[in-house]
């Protein structure tokens, strides 16, 4: 059973705008997953967010568990993605996965290598105020 997603309600109305604008877009599998987990997922609308949920700008670590490859993304707006400075975009088959989930969750995404078991080693949330 896959965790629910805990979305801020700021983080919910972007992403649900982002969906919207997209319609004729590339990446129109991406934009369907994203709007299934927007559609799961808990609205935190009073603002108090747990610092471990990954959220638009959360810095996060995973892991391939059968791999056991690490990987560092910032998740950002499409506009912002830059893979050189770890900057990648919430349209990406990896962010999609782990948005508003925290650290420990494990989540299996079907990725462009395959369908990969991800876990959530740690999240950092500084940038965001």
């Amino acid at each position: 059973m896959k965790p629910i997603p805990v979305l801020t309600n700021a983080d919910y109305n972007v992403l649900r705008e982002l969906t919207k604008n997209a319609k004729d877009s590339t990446n129109i599998r991406e934009i369907a997953l994203l709007t299934q987990e927007l559609n799961r997922a808990i609205i935190n609308k009073d603002g108090t967010v747990d610092q471990s949920i990954i959220r638009m700008n959360s810095k996060v670590t995973i892991e391939d568990v059968n791999s056991k490859q690490q990987m560092k993304v910032q998740i950002v707006m499409p506009s912002q993605a830059n893979l050189k400075e770890g900057k990648v975009s919430i349209l990406a088959p990896v962010c999609v996965a782990i948005i508003g989930f925290t650290e420990n969750d494990e989540v299996e995404w079907q990725l462009p290598s395959g369908i990969k078991n991800l876990k959530i080693i740690s999240v950092d949330n500084e940038t965001n105020h």
